[in-house]
């Protein structure tokens, strides 16, 4: 059974930066699409970051270019989410998620989600 657990979350002051990660086990990370989503208290999950799997490209969502960056250590099986100059708006619970597709950075497009992590950006 896929298993996807994030870690890392927590109270970040504004200004400030996070790294989550995300361990997977009973599958390879390296032969998958891989994201990070979130959900802001009141809206929809959205894509944050995705690398997709056959073409290896990175996607990021425009409300965090530049200030984002996602990776993966296919030796520990486990990707990575690390943001910088954090506000009150990156508030939310973070997801990690796997798909052997994951062509879109988007919800729908992905099948395995970890059980999310809790940012709150907040002074």
């Amino acid at each position: 059974q896929v298993r996807l657990v994030e870690s890392g979350g927590g109270l970040v002051h504004p200004g400030g930066s996070l790294r989550l990660s995300c361990a997977a086990s009973e599958f390879s990370l390296e032969y998958f699409a891989i994201g990070w989503f979130r959900q802001a208290p009141g809206k929809e999950r959205e894509g944050v970051a995705c690398i997709t799997n056959n073409e290896g490209i990175t996607i990021y969502a425009d409300s965090v270019k530049g200030r984002a960056t996602i990776s993966r250590d296919n030796a520990k099986n486990t990707m990575y989410l690390e943001m910088n100059s954090l506000t009150p708006e990156d508030t939310g619970v973070y997801y990690c998620a796997a798909d052997p597709l994951g062509y879109v950075c988007a919800v729908k497009y992905y099948g395995s989600w970890g059980q999310g992590t809790q940012v709150t950006v907040s002074s």
